[in-house]
């Protein structure tokens, strides 16, 4: 359209007859003139709304998130770090109460056999002397440790050192196969030779073959001369299976371990062997028949304290 004069009052005319509508409308609510032709036109705008919002209310709702996520990001992160704060405190609350339980598992066996330890800790587990079934400690020379002292920990033996350097020392695992150690049965006193089995049961053999053994029999250490490379009275395991030896001089028994060798952390290096042979006072009390009371512990004597490293003499298995 031109802009005459004419068009310019034709505009004029139609603002005011707008407005006039609009009045009409507002002042007559819902019996205004005007209402059918205001529901005819929402019937056919509705649906083009409605479309129009399905596209644009996702993008609306993108920019709100965004939004509320850059508001809230510093107190997410917060949350987040203090998360990982509470997980590391929880891990280190369970990882001291594990070794406090440790050490006094073992303290209770070493003042059960008399036995003056120097507590170690784990650090490496491995084969650092060819083949073998091997774990490093955190002691050595430098805290009094030699060849051929026994290891044990809260549940039994855990074998005896090979190497020693001035801070750490590498210990053979009794699991390992080439190794040998003097056992004895509780009760009986029957003893013959123990031989690790790698991840199966160690072996023993008896130098009775007539000697009276089943499942659930369990055996100490024989112990060395001089306790070197083993003291006596360290709980080794239990008898697991009694192998048909007819006619042998001697009875093969399997015995599974008391220490547990892929779970070691703490352990305990004896550097004084006891005065007397502790027999079967180590082991922990037998369990009741059916029926029956479990018997009474024996009393522990107080640990000792560990002392200077005695003397080296020779002797062992």
């Amino acid at each position: 359209m031109r802009d005459t004069r004419e068009s310019r009052l034709l505009l004029i005319l139609l603002v005011a007859v707008a407005f006039a509508l609009i009045t009409v409308d507002i002042k007559g609510g819902e019996s205004s003139p005007l209402g059918g032709a205001r529901r005819a036109a929402a019937g056919v705008l509705g649906p083009v709304e409605r479309g129009a919002a399905t596209v644009v209310d996702p993008v609306a709702d993108t920019v709100r998130a965004f939004r509320d996520a850059t508001g809230h990001s510093g107190r997410t992160d917060q949350l987040a770090r203090e998360n990982t704060e509470l997980r590391q405190k929880l891990a280190s609350s369970d990882m001291a109460g594990g070794r406090t339980k440790q050490l006094d598992d073992l303290l209770r066996t070493a003042g059960s056999g008399g036995y003056t330890v120097k507590a170690a800790q784990v650090i490496a587990i491995g084969p650092a002397q060819g083949f073998s079934w091997t774990i490093t400690i955190d002691a050595g020379g430098d805290d009094g440790l030699t060849r051929d002292m026994t290891v044990i920990n809260g549940q039994g033996l855990v074998g005896r050192i090979t190497t020693v350097a001035p801070t750490t020392s590498t210990v053979l695992l009794a699991s390992d196969p080439g190794f040998s150690a003097g056992a004895r049965l509780e009760g009986t006193g029957e003893i013959g030779f123990a031989s690790g089995g790698g991840t199966s049961a160690m072996k023993v053999s008896l130098l009775n073959g007539k000697a009276q053994v089943k499942e659930g029999d369990r055996l100490v250490t024989f112990g060395s001369q001089s306790g070197r490379p083993f003291v006596p009275g360290v709980p080794v395991g239990k008898v697991v299976q009694v192998e048909a030896t007819p006619g042998q001089l001697t009875k093969t028994i399997l015995v599974e371990p008391f220490v547990q060798f892929t779970r070691l952390d703490l352990v305990g290096v004896v550097v004084v062997p006891p005065r007397t042979d502790p027999r079967d006072a180590v082991l922990p009390p037998a369990p009741a028949a059916q029926g029956q009371a479990a018997a009474p512990a024996p009393a522990a004597p107080a640990v000792p304290a560990a002392a200077a490293p005695p003397a080296k003499t020779t002797g062992g298995n």
